[in-house]
């Protein structure tokens, strides 16, 4: 309880304060008390969801998400405008100093608010409000073909020109319009790959998400096979079960059903994938993640039975994995996939002049093609979205990638 007062106290204080530089920008009172009313509406539906509307059982759902979002637009909108409000406030209250020590009246008095700068932060603000609200209406379902060339010395011959998919972090209890989940599928399709590679967390918590939209998954097509790996959220540990027997049934349910849509899920394991004589290994690791995440993946044993000098294409849900032990272990693996962070859903990227997301502060490896020791890594960012029910300027992928043999090109 003392939480929810101290957080509606600051965001009432905040919002007071943006009321002011509001009321010197516009004379006109309806949109004073048209931000007073939006303001409360965020704010009540957003301590609505989180207490009375809490679905058992789910850490997020739908309704919870876009409170958060809605939140988090205003939040954004209010903390933009104080950066200006407040640097008026100081050069205003200096400005009082000055007069109350050497003006001729000797007395405080604080200039008033110059309406061109109110103006000027309240549209500043509205550039992340407006984003984050595009972000929630079109951008969490703005997906984008991303295709990659890679070169390797020793790539078995015959899978010159071998195009691989990837897709990851479907996050399914998200979802809320299945006429553009239909419309990706179909996008995924129609690149006519020969394997689909899909790169964990399937499901927000509950087996249970995934199954309104199964039918649409098993509609993913590859010609040598549709392949899966488990990603943190797959393992429900982020939902208070009833018992640990609930939680065991819960992960043996994901992976019935994967299997039922047509992945052949690895789990610590691994594929051959053949044309003719030649031959690639595919291997699939269980969730391996640093910082407190799930360390269920066993590289070790799921090579344990192939040829170091194989081709090796490694699917491992975090990139910290690939980060901290895969490059750096015996065995060479020429290509990791990767998801997780989502590009934190928010960012810029401008192809060959910026990319930029928060989430590089915590994840060197974030988005796209890295190469560490000749050995290369893409890291998807995401198929699907979590928390904040939308994204800015970082996309839903399709990854599409070319294995090509550098002798060959």
């Amino acid at each position: 309880m003392l939480r929810w007062i101290i957080f509606i106290s600051i965001y009432i204080a905040i919002s007071i304060y943006v009321l002011q530089g509001l009321k010197a920008a516009s004379r006109f009172p309806w949109v004073h008390y048209a931000y007073i009313t939006i303001s409360l509406l965020v704010i009540g539906n957003f301590i609505f969801q989180f207490t009375f509307g809490e679905q058992e059982g789910r850490v997020l759902s739908v309704a919870k998400s876009y409170a958060f979002g809605f939140l988090l637009a205003m939040i954004a909108f209010n903390l933009v405008t104080i950066v200006f409000l407040f640097s008026e406030d100081i050069y205003r209250l200096i400005a009082g100093t000055y007069h109350k020590i050497f003006g001729e009246s000797r007395e405080f008095s604080v200039p008033a608010r110059r309406r061109f700068l109110s103006l000027m932060a309240l549209g500043i603000a509205s550039l992340p409000f407006g984003a984050l609200l595009f972000g929630m209406y079109k951008g969490k379902y703005n997906f984008k073909v991303l295709k990659y060339n890679l070169e390797f010395d020793d790539l078995p011959d015959a899978f010159h020109g071998y195009q691989i998919t990837q897709i990851s972090d479907v996050h399914s209890g998200s979802f809320d319009d299945r006429e553009k989940i239909e419309y990706a599928i179909n996008l995924i399709n129609e690149q006519n790959s020969d394997a689909l590679l899909f790169t964990g967390d399937m499901v927000n918590n509950k087996a249970e998400e995934m199954k309104p939209w199964a039918e649409l998954f098993s509609g993913l097509r590859a010609k040598d096979g549709k392949f899966s790996v488990l990603g943190n959220h797959d393992y429900g540990d982020y939902v208070q079960w009833e018992s640990d027997a609930a939680k065991a049934k819960n992960l043996n349910d994901l992976k019935n059903l994967q299997r039922e849509m047509g992945f052949d899920l690895l789990l610590n394991e691994h594929r051959y994938l053949k044309k003719g004589d030649d031959k690639i290994a595919l291997i699939g690791v269980e969730n391996w993640g640093r910082g407190g995440f799930k360390k269920a993946g066993d590289l070790k044993k799921a090579v344990s039975i192939i040829h170091k000098d194989d081709f090796k294409i490694l699917m491992s849900h975090d990139p910290s994995h690939w980060e901290d032990v895969v490059i750096h272990d015996e065995h060479h693996y020429h290509l990791t996939l990767s998801g997780h962070t989502h590009g934190m859903q928010f960012g810029i990227e401008i192809p060959g002049w910026i990319k930029w997301s928060p989430v590089k502060w915590r994840y060197k490896y974030w988005a796209g093609i890295y190469e560490e020791l000749g050995q290369y890594i893409n890291v998807n960012r995401g198929f699907g979205f979590l928390g904040y029910p939308g994204r800015v300027g970082i996309w839903p992928e399709i990854s599409v990638i070319t294995l090509k043999k550098k002798s060959l090109t």
